[in-house]
């Protein structure tokens, strides 16, 4: 029997013990455990595309960085904590360089595909729980980010992402954040069906983000007592961010104050903000209670961007839309082609759209 072999006998038992319920890897994968006081860094370094790394109950002081494909990280969801590395201990990655917990990191001559991390609690990284760049089909799923710097979980020039079920507050910036790029400018990247789904998102700057990107669903998310709920923000570059569908989303109270910066006023009190963004359909959403003073306060906005973009050719239909203010439907700028039909709302800026 070959030490690979007897890795995954050793994992499968870890797994049926552990209550994972988890199926047996298919064939020529194989299992890899690690308990606390061992390394999750070395048990990916040691894995094969297939293989699953089977991380048991504890508390794991690292950042762990993802280059292969096709590779499971799974825990015990509360039960097992990553956290950042002691301040005295070298960086040992790049992930843990940057002030990450978790990277997944391709190339822009060859993405890494078919990643899954599923179950973990990561907390107080300096920068993001998760981030990843030039990947495809990565699979977020059942995972707590908390009190991390910045994003919670965030991808750039990724497509076909799935962030599903997680837990994502307390943290500096967006829970969830999805981008063409976040270190220079250009236009919206297609990202092939993207899905941010069944998540609680409360505590954080902004619930979701999803900046200068096509073609990706915000749904059925819980959003509450953030700064704002959900943006989606483009600029005057082409292809235009948009052709997105936001719909069943419950976001409520989202009346915590974050200061502006030069980018974006003040935020408080912001249900769901759309800036230069075009073609995206706002449905069946239930926004109520989303209270500030700050030109972005209200239930559904269209603001045109930092750099002037307008919004073109939305369609806000179907929401319960109450008790939000400055207003529960907000147009502004001179953007053409904006649909509002069909909302079960108060009071408009400008009036007549309830």
């Amino acid at each position: 029997m070959t030490k690979r072999q007897i890795v995954c006998l050793t994992c499968i038992a870890v797994v049926v013990v552990s209550g994972l319920g988890a199926a047996a890897p298919s064939s020529g994968a194989a299992w890899h455990a690690v308990h606390p006081g061992e390394s999750i860094q070395e048990a990916v370094d040691a894995a094969k595309p297939g293989d699953t790394i089977v991380i048991s109950p504890g508390t794991y002081r690292e950042s762990v960085l993802v280059t292969k494909a096709n590779l499971t990280l799974r825990g015990t969801g509360a039960r097992t904590v990553l956290m950042p590395a002691p301040a005295t201990t070298k960086a040992a990655n790049a992930c843990a360089t940057a002030g990450n917990g978790i990277c997944v990191l391709g190339t822009a001559t060859q993405s890494v595909d078919r990643v899954t991390i599923r179950g973990l609690t990561l907390t107080g990284f300096k920068k993001n729980a998760i981030w990843a760049t030039n990947t495809d089909r990565l699979t977020v799923k059942r995972v707590t980010a908390e009190k991390n710097g910045v994003w919670g979980i965030a991808q750039q020039m990724s497509t076909r992402g799935v962030f599903r079920d997680n837990t994502v507050r307390d943290n500096g910036d967006a829970g969830i954040f999805i981008a063409n790029t976040v270190d220079r400018e250009g236009g919206a990247i297609d990202t092939e069906g993207a899905l941010v789904a069944d998540n609680i998102l409360t505590g954080n700057r902004i619930g979701v983000t999803v900046r200068r990107v096509r073609d990706l669903t915000v749904r059925t998310n819980r959003i509450s007592e953030n700064c704002g709920g959900i943006f989606v923000v483009g600029d005057e570059s082409k292809p235009a961010a948009g052709a997105m569908t936001l719909r069943e989303n419950r976001i409520f109270k989202n009346n915590k104050f974050c200061p502006g910066n030069s980018r974006l006023p003040a935020i408080q009190g912001a249900g769901i903000v759309l800036t230069g963004a075009e073609a995206t359909i706002v449905r069946h959403n239930h926004i109520v209670d989303n209270v500030g003073s700050s030109p972005l306060s209200g239930g559904i906005l269209l603001f045109q961007s930092f750099v002037g973009a307008q919004n073109t050719s939305n369609v806000i239909k179907e929401n319960l839309v109450q008790r939000n203010k400055t207003a529960d439907l907000i147009n502004r700028g001179t953007g053409t082609g904006n649909t509002f039909v069909g909302n079960r709302c108060q009071a408009s800026e400008p009036a007549g759209m309830c």
